[in-house]
């Protein structure tokens, strides 16, 4: 199941380097939006770690749950990013594997349907949630044109917009999490 191809996040990618954002995508993602000439780092380079597990671990790593949790007002958080060489993310967009429509499927077994519970994207959503004074969580691609027309009207992402974004992702995790349950 290519999540890329499906969720307009070439679009969405393209509108955000528009607006000086630099792109950090893991996996298929990554590859695929570096074939469609964008200029993506990949999770691999900035954890300098490969996937591992066959890409079961790929973000689960300090480096990007401390970029993603930093608080900015923080001088001790600042300091522990600056000791390390990590720069903060200031927005965070994962689309979750599509659990619910694989097990769908009469023909899935088990095996496969397991494959389908993502781990590593409901963690990154939950920490950008969870620090979303600093960090927008973007969980849902209906999402993509506000944001880019935030970005572009503004120069950045309204507190208030951060905060919707954050319980939305809440409560798509929690769905989540209950589908697999």
């Amino acid at each position: 199941y290519d999540l890329a191809r499906t969720t307009g996040i070439l679009t969405f990618a393209r509108g955000l380097i528009e607006q000086d954002v630099e792109l950090v995508a893991s996996g298929g993602t990554a590859s695929y939006l570096q074939k469609a000439g964008l200029a993506v780092t990949s999770v691999e380079e900035l954890t300098e770690v490969p996937e591992l597990l066959g890409g079961r671990v790929k973000t689960l790593h300090p480096r990007i749950h401390a970029a993603i949790l930093a608080r900015r007002d923080r001088p001790d958080d600042n300091a522990a990013l600056d000791e390390h060489g990590i720069e903060p993310f200031d927005l965070v967009c994962v689309n979750l594997y599509p659990f619910e429509d694989v097990v769908a499927r009469r023909a899935v077994g088990e095996r496969d349907a397991v494959e389908m519970i993502d781990i590593g994207g409901p963690a990154m959503l939950r920490a950008a949630a969870k620090n979303f004074q600093h960090v927008a969580p973007v969980s849902r691609p209906e999402r993509y044109d506000q944001i880019l027309e935030e970005l572009q009207e503004r120069g950045d992402i309204l507190l208030e917009t951060r905060r919707r974004l954050a319980a939305e992702t809440f409560a798509l995790t929690a769905t989540y999490e209950a589908a697999i349950a």
